[in-house]
């Protein structure tokens, strides 16, 4: 087993050739791993580090827990950067860590091998309307975390109460990117992409009575937001809201480790 790399480990291992550290023959033998490694049951993607500047994460629901287990036993071993595995459950999340110590636990998602905290100085603010959105949060702010930021929380300041977030009005104005969550009518998009220049990425939740359809009405509503340039993703999907925040600010910075 050889490892995968970044860019970074790529551009290393051939000034290794070029110097004769590293033979054609090794380095070659490195390079067929990039691709992905077909384990029978899922294809590992090493290669999309070099592509996108974020290494592949782990979809924890649905996979078989020794399925689960022998995938994150891949990234470790052979590739490099961060490795996160999203929506655990209690059983995939105690045979996981049993077999594969180290990670750090943030609500379901679990991060092992996290860039240095400190790595982006970028001021990243998570909001959420209320705390039923905390979950698609702490999402949010595992992968964050796993890509070297510190992010900030500020939570329950939805427009129900607006006075809430008209405190922390010079904090967003400041900020490098927003991600808001929230659901019901998702209105505290707009309310906060009215108040930074900063990139604003909406996450509609599936919290709401029946008129909220699960999420479809806070979807609709954010992509219709009176307030221009607010990027939205797809229903609780926290996960996808940190790494459109990553591109924004530079993903390639992001993906390689101190």
């Amino acid at each position: 087993m050889l490892p995968g790399m970044d860019a970074e480990t790529l551009g290393a291992l051939l000034d290794d050739v070029a110097t004769g550290r590293v033979t054609a023959l090794d380095a070659a033998a490195r390079l067929s791993r990039l691709p992905y490694a077909d384990l029978g049951h899922a294809r590992i993607d090493h290669h999309r580090a070099l592509r996108q500047g974020l290494p592949e994460a782990v979809y924890g629901p649905g996979k078989a827990v020794d399925h689960l287990v022998e995938i994150v036993g891949e990234l470790l071993t052979n590739g490099t950067g961060p490795v996160l595995v999203t929506r655990t459950s209690d059983e995939q999340q105690a045979a996981v860590l049993d077999r594969h110590p180290g990670a750090t636990a943030i609500g379901r998602t679990l991060v092992w091998r996290p860039v240095a905290a400190g790595h982006r100085t970028e001021r990243v603010i998570v909001a959420t309307a209320g705390t039923a959105d905390l979950p698609i949060a702490d999402e949010c702010a595992a992968t964050l975390v796993a890509y070297g930021f510190t992010p900030e929380r500020l939570n329950d300041v939805g427009v129900a109460g607006l006075h809430r977030i008209l405190p922390h009005v010079d904090s967003l104005a400041t900020a490098n990117a927003v991600v808001v969550v929230a659901g019901m009518e998702g209105a505290l998009a707009s309310v906060v992409a009215g108040l930074t220049a900063a990139p604003v990425v909406a996450v509609p939740t599936s919290v709401g009575y029946g008129a909220s359809l699960g999420g479809i009405t806070a979807l609709l509503a954010m992509l219709a937001g009176c307030a221009p340039g607010i990027a939205v993703v797809g229903i609780d999907n926290g996960y996808g809201a940190a790494c459109a925040t990553v591109r924004a600010l530079g993903a390639r910075r992001a993906a390689t480790t101190d």
